[in-house]
């Protein structure tokens, strides 16, 4: 069974796209068939796994608002690991959408076409690279999702707005996405050597009452360099301690996905 994950903060930089582009990385590597979905305009993870976004013609854009299937702009890329790209273009979506009746459910759509294709191939992560907002591609995510991940910066300024997110979370289960769960917190960028991090990691879990993923993802120059050689960390920074990290948050989710779920509601 296919388990669909967003990936949403509605903060910029805590490192949201390459925690996709890393956790997509470390499935693979553990065995498992996953498709990557950049939903974000600026199209970051397109360009961090090797797609220059404007060598594209079609894009998750034309998925969304032109009824395009979506086996027609899946793209492999070295890691191993599908994507389905985003451009600029899809900055228009949200405006294109908002007049759409059901805008909510046009993703939850296009992955089940996806799915139900003859003779398509079954995936068994499908990752949801939201944008930083709360806006319609960030609720037509969740709406899609079984569960949602939030990367989370080890700073207190962080903290705000993830009230927010968890408000959006709750107003999706009840209209669009009963299902939904709370897979946990990813701490992110932590600099263990400093007592505000770790007070910071501390207080997470009482904050807002989620599970707090281990290990902390750690604050490294690694994750700056991959995206310029179109790969993950773990590509090319195998020993480093940012690449263990999410190696092992990889293994971790994919142990979460065989267990009950937690009682989040």
């Amino acid at each position: 069974m296919t388990i669909t994950l967003a990936v949403a903060n509605q903060k910029g930089g805590v490192a949201k796209t390459t925690s996709v582009a890393s956790v997509g990385t470390g499935l693979v590597e553990l065995g498992q068939s996953v498709l990557m979905v950049d939903l974000d305009p600026q199209a970051c993870l397109t360009f961090s796994v090797g797609v220059d976004p404007e060598d594209l013609e079609l894009s998750i854009h034309h998925v969304l608002t032109k009824g395009l299937g979506a086996g027609e702009v899946i793209l492999e890329t070295d890691d191993g690991v599908d994507l389905l790209p985003a451009t600029i273009e899809l900055a228009r979506a949200e405006a294109d959408l908002l007049m759409r009746t059901g805008r909510e459910h046009v993703l939850k759509g296009a992955l089940d076409d996806l799915a139900a294709e003859p003779g398509a191939h079954t995936y068994d992560w499908v990752l949801l690279d939201c944008p930083p907002s709360l806006g319609v591609l960030t609720v037509a995510a969740l709406t899609a999702a079984d569960g949602v991940l939030i990367p989370l910066q080890c700073e207190t300024l962080s903290h705000r707005g993830v009230g927010q997110l968890l408000d959006t979370v709750y107003d999706v289960r009840r209209y669009t996405n009963r299902d939904l769960e709370i897979w946990g917190v990813l701490p992110t960028l932590y600099d263990g050597r400093t007592n505000h991090g770790r007070m910071v990691l501390d207080t997470i879990a009482d904050t807002y009452h989620v599970e707090v993923l281990e290990p902390p993802i750690p604050k490294t120059i690694r994750f700056a360099e991959a995206p310029a050689a179109g790969r993950s960390i773990l590509a090319t920074s195998r020993s480093s301690k940012g690449a263990q990290a999410y190696r092992e948050v990889a293994k971790n989710l994919l142990e979460r996905a065989t267990r009950p779920p937690p009682d989040d509601r």
